[in-house]
């Protein structure tokens, strides 16, 4: 039979294809000779252990060659073990490769799973203290039951069972990281046959399984039997022997009395922490599985809230992940405390988490003002995970209301200035291009960071495409208002340093865009707002061509009639007028030449009695004002619509801005130089 799932058993005489039909891509007469066997191992509850070496890396393997009895029982097993070549978890050794193959040498159906290789285990550090009677470290023991009980609250979380938990599968990849390796599946653990002969071999490898395992019933309870068993072994080792241990563990299926005088010793020797395991023990070996705790409350009882500071510093000394029950707890602290979990995983849903948390957390607690180094530090762990969606929705909603909290207290508050944020931002949105929400975020704290004065990155942002990145988006995502508005507002921030701009090009796309945007959210004033602004800005680097000249003033003129009590689209809309105006006389005339709604001018006077007190509005309309009455054939629209008078009244009102009165001035000229004589003279005897 080929390969079934992935590639590959171990290399040897006589192995080669079944008759049944091939799954997958491998072919395992050609696959065997990846490998070279190295040794075989003592044979396990299931079958045989072959360390092997994988010819072309040179790396080092295990495979466990399982005996099936047929096809069938062959195929249910894989069946059920395929899911686990998905697991990943630091704790967790998974499967590299699952296949069955024949061995034509013995006629054998066998199931092949291969794992990586661990010279260390739990059994081997056993033995050595057995042998020398020594306890075996405190702390130690208690990072190795952190990471035991991590990976076994993992598993049970997605109802998988372990089903063979011994000391022996429990690897050391290093003197302080441990995995838990030979996951079975039940077709196998359930062979009743297979069972009978490993028992009658090694009595050993049964004594580890809980009473009702024996009869081939397992549940996550199972498991936590198994694992006391281990516990047992290791806060006994230094006085118990192999043979008395094995005893022990049989006894206590149907003598868990039999416990109190092992505990007895344990506190008489005192073993460290032996009250704790003496509480633990006798509730993870209950023989009535229902009477057992879960892996739940075995972290509770094992680890109280002070130790778990301990075991999350060790760990993260040792660069270890720290466990996810030590996180939960360590999350409910206070802010310190989450940000130090937060720089000690790697782990995407803890990263959730201590988000989750910090955003849940009032202003007073959350430390708002934070200094740059905790931004930079989240914007990290952003860049870290920037294919999570969900870490990156999280992170720009705490970046937001963090910055966002530090400017409404100063105006002046330092924001992260470096490129590489800004760039990290920029290359977050680039990996989910259709996160709309992720869009719209993003853009708003671009506009925050790039707003700032000074080394404000907007020409690094530019050189990486940012221009082009907001108008593809503002063009894809017209009908999502969050993205449009958040978009036209960056745009905004990037443009208003005219000087700043290095790259032009892109931008000769952009009126187009926004007027379309304008068109999509007619009665919308936030959109006009941003909208006027990017125009006026667009029109005083010549990016709005000739022929748009015209729709862009009636844009201007519409927007304004919308929120002509806003001061900043109604400014916006006058300077970008003014810039259109000044360039050409078909924009003067479209702003001049009454229309359905009224002209322009009509607006004009409006506006002014409703902005009269505010120079800048004033000013600003004045500046279009000028730049009308420098066509003559505008003149005489200026003078019927009574623009004269206006004009002369802002003069007297402004006296102390000096630019405002020239502006007014030069109108006040020119419309007396386009007046009949008789009126002029008139015009000009009035103070």
């Amino acid at each position: 039979m080929a390969a079934a799932g992935v590639e590959g058993p171990a290399a040897g005489a006589g192995w080669g294809p079944t008759s049944s039909a091939q799954r997958g891509t491998g072919r395992p007469g050609v696959i065997m000779e990846k490998y070279q066997i190295l040794e075989q191992l003592n044979p396990g509850a299931l079958g045989l252990n072959l360390v092997v070496e994988e010819i072309k890396t040179k790396v080092k393997l295990v495979i466990k060659q399982v005996e099936c009895i047929d096809d069938h029982n062959a195929n249910e097993a894989l069946e059920e073990l395929m899911p686990l070549l998905k697991l990943r978890h630091d704790h967790i050794a998974f499967y590299r490769e699952l296949f069955i193959t024949w061995n034509g040498k013995i006629s054998s159906l066998f199931l092949c799973l291969v794992m990586d290789y661990s010279a260390g285990s739990f059994q081997k550090v056993i033995e050595k203290k057995r042998e020398k009677k020594t306890i075996i470290d405190s702390e130690w023991l208690q990072n190795m039951l952190g990471q035991v009980l991590d990976a076994l609250e993992y598993l049970h979380q997605l109802d998988i069972i372990h089903r063979n938990l011994k000391p022996s599968n429990i690897a050391l990849v290093s003197s302080n990281h441990c995995k838990l390796q030979d996951l079975s599946s039940e077709v196998l653990m359930t062979h009743k046959a297979k069972w009978n002969i490993r028992a009658e071999e090694d009595p050993v490898q049964k004594s580890w399984m809980a009473p009702e395992a024996l009869n081939f019933s397992f549940s996550k309870k199972a498991d936590i039997w198994s694992l006391g068993c281990i516990i047992l072994d290791m806060v006994s080792c230094s006085f118990l022997d192999a043979s008395e241990a094995m005893l022990l563990r049989k006894s206590i299926r149907s003598l868990p009395g039999g416990l109190r005088s092992v505990l007895s010793t344990m506190e008489g020797r005192r073993i460290p922490q032996a009250k704790t395991f003496s509480a633990l023990l006798p509730q993870m070996l209950q023989p009535e599985p229902s009477e057992r705790i879960a892996v739940g409350d075995v972290i509770r009882i094992v680890f109280s809230s002070s130790s778990l500071r301990s075991l999350s510093s060790t760990l993260t000394l040792h660069r270890q992940e720290v466990p996810a029950f030590v996180s939960d707890v360590l999350l409910a602290g206070g802010l310190p405390t989450i940000l130090e979990v937060m720089q000690s995983s790697s782990r995407p849903e803890v990263q959730l988490k201590a988000m989750n948390r910090l955003l849940d957390m009032p202003d007073d607690q959350l430390g708002i003002p934070w200094p740059m180094e905790l931004v930079d530090e989240l914007i990290a762990i952003m860049k870290q995970h920037e294919r999570n969606l969900d870490v990156q929705l999280r992170g720009c909603s705490l970046l937001l209301r963090v910055l966002g909290q530090a400017l409404a207290k100063d105006p002046a508050a330092e924001l992260p200035s470096d490129s590489s944020v800004t760039l990290a931002l920029l290359s977050i949105m680039r990996s989910h291009p259709k996160a709309q929400q992720l869009l719209a975020m993003g853009y708003t704290l671009l506009s925050m960071i790039c707003s700032q004065g000074g080394s404000a990155p907007g020409p690094e942002l530019q050189k990486a495409g940012l221009f082009e990145h907001i108008l593809a988006h503002l063009d894809t995502f017209s009908e999502n208002r969050d993205v449009c508005i958040s978009g036209l507002s960056l745009l905004w921030v990037l443009l208003v340093d005219v000087s700043a701009i290095i790259v032009s090009a892109p931008l000769e796309k952009a009126p187009v865009l926004v007027a379309k945007l304008l068109a999509t959210y007619p009665t919308d004033v936030e959109m006009a707002e941003a909208g006027c602004a990017v125009l006026w800005l667009l029109s005083l680097l010549g990016c709005i061509k000739e022929h748009l000249f015209e729709e862009v003033v009636v844009l201007f003129l519409r927007s304004m009639r919308l929120g002509q009590d806003r001061v900043l689209l109604v400014n916006n809309a006058y300077r970008g007028l003014a810039s259109l105006v000044k360039v050409s006389e078909l924009a003067a005339l479209q702003v001049v030449v009454p229309q359905k709604d009224s002209s322009g001018l009509t607006l004009v006077k409006e506006t002014y009695q409703l902005h009269r007190d505010n120079p800048g509005v004033v000013e600003n309309l004045c500046l279009l004002l000028a730049h009308l009455a420098s066509y003559q054939d505008i003149l005489s629209e200026l003078l019927s619509n009574n623009i004269q008078p206006l004009v002369q009244e802002i003069r007297e009102r402004f006296t102390s801005s000096l630019e405002l009165v020239s502006y007014a001035e030069r109108v006040i000229l020119r419309l007396q130089e386009a007046m009949p004589p008789s009126s002029a003279r008139g015009q000009s005897a009035l103070p």
